[in-house]
């Protein structure tokens, strides 16, 4: 058997083995990771980042002003024929002022790097994120979890925290400074009877 002849045995010995054979077409395109080349870089699908700008601030104050006077009076009169005109008078009041005030306010930045883990059925974003900083010893840790709506992430894919839905942001800090800002034993035992 020549070579020519050897090469056309195989040939067709490989056009057979193909023909029985049944071949698959698979789709190469994907619609779930499909995303147009001159579309936004923003966040869409589960896995995906997104930056959140936590700007919070907070603030609270409430006053009271309390008066109260009270008084009351009784006067008597008694006349004897060897004493002469008695009189007596007696006589009791109260008087209470107090005035109370408490103001709180509370500042927030941060940038935290979320991810989408899930996405609901209107298209809202679930996002969550955890940040963690240690520096010499003081850790600091945030969390936040929320619901975005994709036209509130900016084509930067940043959102703003206060665009946030059913937001809940944590932050939480242990070290030696923070340890010192609470209060000691003492004022915590006063504060639980209701003496502090």
């Amino acid at each position: 058997m020549t070579g020519y002849s050897r090469f056309l045995s195989g040939t067709a010995l490989l056009v057979t083995l193909l023909a029985t054979t049944h071949a698959r077409a698979t789709n190469l395109f994907d619609a779930d990771g499909f995303q147009s080349m001159t579309a936004d870089r923003r966040a869409a699908k589960p896995g995906d980042l997104i930056t959140v700008l936590v700007y919070e601030t907070s603030s609270a104050s409430n006053s009271a002003d309390t008066s109260t006077n009270t008084g009351f009076a009784v006067n008597g009169k008694v006349s004897t024929l060897y004493a002469g005109a008695n009189m007596a008078q007696v006589g009791a009041g109260d008087n209470y002022g107090g005035k109370g005030k408490i103001e709180r306010s509370g500042r927030l930045l941060a940038q935290i790097s979320a991810t989408v883990i899930d996405v609901q059925a209107n298209g809202d974003l679930i996002v969550s994120g955890d940040q963690n900083i240690d520096v010499n010893g003081e850790k600091t840790k945030i969390r936040l979890k929320g619901r975005v709506r994709p036209v509130d992430v900016a084509q930067n894919n940043t959102v703003l925290s206060n665009r946030l839905a059913d937001v809940q942001i944590d932050y939480t800090g242990e070290g030696f400074i923070t340890d010192r800002s609470r209060p000691g034993l003492i004022p915590r035992l006063f504060a639980w009877l209701g003496l502090w």
